[in-house]
């Protein structure tokens, strides 16, 4: 099979990743080999390939096939695996697999086990032809979507709305959106299904147009204005939800959030100063539950929400990494095979 393989990490510029052939691997028990049909690439793809988080073991291994939002069919079954046929149609999410024993994976918070593998991270991922699943971790994709389409359901589709679910929104309620990338034109997409006003904070007109686009009833432009003076006069928000990985910018929504409110982060950033009587909720948002996951997929199954991607071969997956760097990708990149 072909595939993007990094041995040693560094900038995208230095092309890092090699096209390989390799051989077909093979499901142990409890395991599919899935037929890959389309692989979004995410910003934290560039982030381990530049080698920027290194210093924290990421990759685990070497070489290491990047990737890990995965839409396809299975291929052949390993043993005991009777939840799937072969030919069906299924997605894999950033968690390759967890414990299932710990007080995380029994209690439906299974992306915190301490135990769990990463896609693309500490295993192989979808940056190729085919690769190898946990059966247990894999999801059955509806008909009603395409490959390329499923595929980011699986990082910005679940993280999105776990995010969501955490920031407290409903009728009536306002929240701003900072960041308009992969993530969050997914963001937008599940804030609205609540009922409730939402803003997007971002750089550059095409997000902006995207945002507009998806029903945001407001949008800022983060380099024409100030975005906390923008909200603060039209009477600030109930909740921000953060996936620009920018310190000044994380400060900018704990300013522009009301008292009490709710501020949640999906991106690197530091805090800073954080008054304590302003009643105010900092919550960290990683990916969602697997029925949160069974939940993204009938809502883009019943046209309630929609990935936006731009399409690229296997072999031109460093133009869209470099592309993802520049900024010049609208909302997600995705790899078809």
């Amino acid at each position: 099979m072909r595939a993007l393989s990094l041995t040693t990490p560094a900038p995208i510029e230095n092309h890092p990743l090699a096209l390989v052939e390799i051989p077909v691997p093979k499901p142990g028990p409890g395991e599919l080999l899935v037929k890959i049909g389309a692989c979004g690439v995410c910003r934290s793809n560039l982030h381990m390939i530049e080698g920027d988080w290194a210093a924290n073991g990421v990759p685990a291994k070497s070489p290491i096939i990047p990737g890990h939002e995965i839409c396809g069919s299975v291929a052949e079954l390993g043993a005991g695996v009777t939840s799937f046929a072969l030919g069906q149609r299924v997605g894999i999410q950033p968690l390759w697999s967890t414990c299932g024993r710990c007080e995380y994976c029994l209690t439906g918070r299974d992306p915190y086990c301490q135990a769990k593998h990463i896609t693309g991270e500490t295993v192989d991922g979808g940056y190729a032809e085919y690769m190898i699943a946990k059966a247990e971790h894999a999801y059955a994709v509806p008909d009603e979507l395409s490959d390329a389409d499923a595929a980011p359901l699986f990082c910005p589709g679940i993280t999105a709305y776990g995010a969501v679910a955490c920031a407290d929104l409903a009728p009536g309620k306002a929240v701003a959106v900072f960041g308009m990338g992969g993530v969050g034109h997914m963001v937008v997409q599940f804030a609205r299904l609540t009922g409730a006003e939402v803003t997007v904070v971002a750089r550059g007109r095409k997000h902006l147009a995207l945002a507009e686009q998806l029903g945001a009833v407001r949008t800022i432009d983060a380099t024409a204005s100030d975005p906390v003076a923008e909200l603060k006069r039209a009477g600030g928000v109930d909740s921000t939800i953060v996936f620009a990985p920018s310190t000044p910018v994380l400060q900018q929504a704990l300013a522009a959030t009301k008292a009490a409110g709710t501020i949640v982060v999906g991106a690197h950033a530091e805090i800073g100063p954080f008054n304590f009587a302003d009643g105010k909720k900092i919550v960290g948002s990683l990916l969602g539950n697997r029925q949160q996951m069974r939940e993204v997929l009938a809502l883009a199954a019943a046209g309630k929400v929609k990935s936006y991607v731009e399409t690229f071969p296997l072999e031109q997956g460093e133009e869209a990494l470099a592309r993802l760097k520049a900024g010049t990708i609208e909302a997600r990149a995705v790899l078809v095979m």
